[in-house]
């Protein structure tokens, strides 16, 4: 059962982590869709989440974002987060997870995925690291190497991010660069 998989082998899958690669809506959002008004959408994003990004392509791990959907604030956060691997409107994930995989020259035990439900599920499974947020599908719970403690839209990014620093011992480095 993926929640009784141990830090120490989550950081040993992590160790080998030059991807990472997210699902948005229910991973890098909390997974509801809001309207407007005037029919606009709406998301909601972790600045969390955003600065473990960030602190992860100070490295030299790559991050892509593969999503089902189209989205303008999706576009929009990934560019204020300078991910250049982002590809909306994908219904085959693994076929474009191999492409993007086989372009950057990293292999499956390279590769983290973070997801939430079914579109995920062939991913999650094929990767080193496949990971469930916390609030995820059953079955994708089930079938992940392992799972957050947080949510997704609420740190689960950010959590995910830390293991895999954790773990190639950057973490130390990264924390004394924000002390005086």
């Amino acid at each position: 059962m993926t929640t009784l998989t141990t830090r120490h082998e989550i950081y040993r899958h992590a160790k080998e982590v030059k991807l990472l690669v997210l699902d948005v809506d229910g991973v890098l959002t909390d997974g509801k869709l809001w309207y407007g008004a005037s029919g606009e959408e709406l998301k909601s994003f972790s600045t969390l989440d955003g600065q473990g990004i960030k602190l992860l392509q100070n490295t030299d791990i790559s991050v892509a974002i593969i999503t089902a959907r189209f989205s303008s604030l999706v576009a929009k956060r990934a560019e204020e987060l300078r991910i250049q691997n982002l590809y909306m409107g994908v219904h085959n994930k693994l076929a474009c997870l191999r492409d993007l995989q086989k372009q950057l020259g990293i292999s499956m035990n390279g590769t983290a995925y973070v997801g939430d439900d079914l579109p995920d599920l062939a991913c999650i499974i094929e990767v080193g690291l496949g990971v469930a947020v916390n609030n995820a599908h059953p079955i994708i719970l089930d079938r992940a190497f392992c799972q957050t403690t947080k949510v997704g839209g609420a740190g689960a990014v950010r959590e995910v991010c830390d293991w895999i620093l954790e773990a190639q011992g950057l973490m130390p480095k990264i924390v004394e660069s924000f002390l005086p």
